[in-house]
């Protein structure tokens, strides 16, 4: 498979800020594809000589998971388990349980390792985690350890500064936005009468004091006019919902069901097996909303989501941008049938969009243009190298102070998203088939893809050697542009990449054009690279089609 432009660069970045510090923390937002990157700087740590790697992860699900994409990315580099079932480190890459090597008589048996990696390094300060790095660098003093997280900043508010001591790349929100990698929020702040309330809470230590915030939100009123809200504007979206208080999730969870809304409760005193049954109702849609308190804002996804309603407001920008990207994951059709989703909402009835700006001002990468080194500026906390774009420092939690930015209500619009130019980004050469930039596709040695505007919206579909072709996304034009990019990264190698090779731009084969209508046969313009994309999407007309109207017959029909 091939990475992302994107991807690269944070794998180059990575690479050198090890060779360079020695270690390194990287951050990238939910949606990057953080485990194939971290997979590639592996690879390239390892490319040379015969160095062994650890990647530790702390739940069973995202071990298998990441030994699985690493393979993907490293097909010839070795690989073992460290967990529950299994204590093996022959492979060069071992990829470990924190519960499970944490404990003494496991560490005992860890070997001299040159590359530690830390998949979700923001629990890295956590005292498991510490006596694994510990023992490391015991074994092996020149061992690098390598953080990636999409959320470093914590509510405990342990720093990340004794182990990291700079922040190789941080891929924002704004960057996966623009790449069509999640779809875009539209924000509507309401005040209900608490707002100006709510402004004068108190902050703890690491968050406002939730109990204050309580006594403002939980009220029977307040919950009224956000159901009103909600239906109004929601009503026939799946939406979480994120509280102060269990109190608080609670009654907000019994007035929406009294209201007719079928909403399930989730928070940290409930047993495991109640929250997996509240959480199976939502994604099996039995019920429209999951409200919870501080359980689903890391490590949960479902995708259908497409409103997230705030009823807390938050202290730290990276906390709102966690709650509200539990809405912004794409859709894969196969995953999720019937189902379209273009946006999402984000009703937020705290102040947290207003007391941080609109999510379009994270946007601003203030120059950097994803590739090249990362301008970089020096912490007056911690004294740590981090990129320049950062405003909340993510090894130990300094706060930038705002600058230019607009204040108030009019800061609050509906995303505006600027495309990308993944044409241009893409490592594949792509065909604009009939010069109406209503079909563009793109060719492989085993693969194709395609983006296609029809029925008022344009869908993606994907092809390749030994299975049927099938539809990739719904929606916006970037979205399907980068399901179809990342189908065909995903199916292809770099030799394949025919952006560069010099026989796309020569002249079609006679064979090619007995295959194509007559009018292509005096185009002396045409490249043998065009003839090979018109004659794919000839071939696989039909079933294009086919699949496009079999879930979208209606134009902009059933829209989310």
């Amino acid at each position: 498979m091939i990475l992302r432009p994107r991807q690269q660069v944070f794998v180059d970045r990575s690479v050198t800020a090890l060779h360079e510090h020695g270690n390194t923390l990287a951050v990238a937002s939910t949606g990057f594809g953080k485990t194939i990157a971290l997979s590639g700087v592996v690879g390239r740590m390892l490319a040379m000589g015969e160095g062994k790697a650890c990647v530790l992860a702390h739940r069973d699900e995202l071990t298998r998971q990441n030994v699985t994409k690493f393979s993907r990315v490293n097909p010839g580099i070795s690989t073992s388990i460290v967990d529950a079932e299994s204590k093996s480190w022959w492979g060069r890459v071992t990829f470990a349980m924190v519960p499970t090597l944490s404990r003494q008589s496991n560490l005992d048996g860890m070997p001299p390792l040159d590359l530690l990696v830390i998949d979700e390094a923001h629990h890295a300060a956590a005292a498991g985690y510490r006596r694994i790095i510990d023992t490391a660098r015991e074994r092996n003093p020149a061992c690098c350890i390598y953080g990636v997280t999409a959320t470093p900043n914590r509510g405990d508010r342990k720093a990340l500064r004794p182990i990291f001591s700079n922040v190789a790349d941080h891929v924002r929100l704004g960057e996966l936005l623009h790449s069509g990698h999640l779809v875009s929020p539209r924000t509507f702040v309401i005040d209900v009468g608490t707002g100006e309330a709510l402004s004068q809470v108190k902050r703890t230590s690491d968050d406002f004091d939730m109990a204050e915030v309580d006594k403002i939100m939980n009220k029977s009123p307040v919950t009224e006019a956000v159901i009103r809200h909600w239906q109004e504007k929601a009503r026939d979206r799946q939406t979480v919902v994120f509280c102060s208080t269990v109190d608080h999730a609670r009654n907000v969870t019994d007035a929406f069901n009294a209201a007719g809304e079928a909403a399930v409760l989730v928070h940290g005193e409930l047993p495991d097996g109640e929250r997996r049954a509240a959480l199976r109702r939502f994604e099996k849609n039995d019920a429209r909303l999951v409200v919870n308190v501080a359980v689903l804002t890391e490590g949960w996804d479902h995708p259908p989501t497409s409103c997230v309603v705030l009823l807390r407001p938050s202290s730290y920008k990276s906390t709102l941008i966690q709650m509200v990207g539990r809405g912004l994951r794409t859709i894969d059709p196969n995953e999720h049938p019937g189902i379209i989703k273009t946006n999402c909402f984000v009703l937020d009835f705290g102040i947290s969009s207003l007391l941080h700006g609109s999510l379009e001002q994270d946007v601003d990468l203030n120059g950097s243009d994803g590739t090249g080194e990362a301008p970089t500026k020096q912490c007056p906390e911690c004294e740590a190298t981090v990129p320049l774009a950062v405003r909340e420092c993510p090894l130990c939690g300094y706060i930038w102070e705002r600058m230019d930015e607009p204040d108030g209500p009019e800061a609050i619009n509906d995303f505006v998203m600027t495309e990308v130019d993944l044409l241009a980004r893409s490592s594949f050469l792509w065909v604009d088939l009939f010069g109406d930039d209503a079909a563009l596709l793109a060719n492989g040695f085993t693969a194709w893809g395609g983006a296609f505007f029809l029925n008022g919206r344009w869908h993606a579909v994907g092809g390749a050697t030994g299975s049927p072709p099938r539809l990739l996304s719904i929606g916006e034009r970037i979205v399907c542009l980068a399901a179809t990019d990342d189908w065909l990264n995903d199916h292809e190698t770099a030799d394949s990449a025919h952006k560069t090779k010099r026989w796309v731009h020569e002249a079609p084969t006679e064979k090619q054009l007995q295959y194509l209508p007559a009018e292509y046969r005096f185009d002396h313009n045409l490249t043998r690279y065009q003839a090979s994309a018109l004659l794919t999407f000839r071939f696989n007309r039909r079933v294009i089609q086919e699949l496009i109207f079999k879930v979208d017959p209606q134009p902009l029909a059933a829209v989310a």
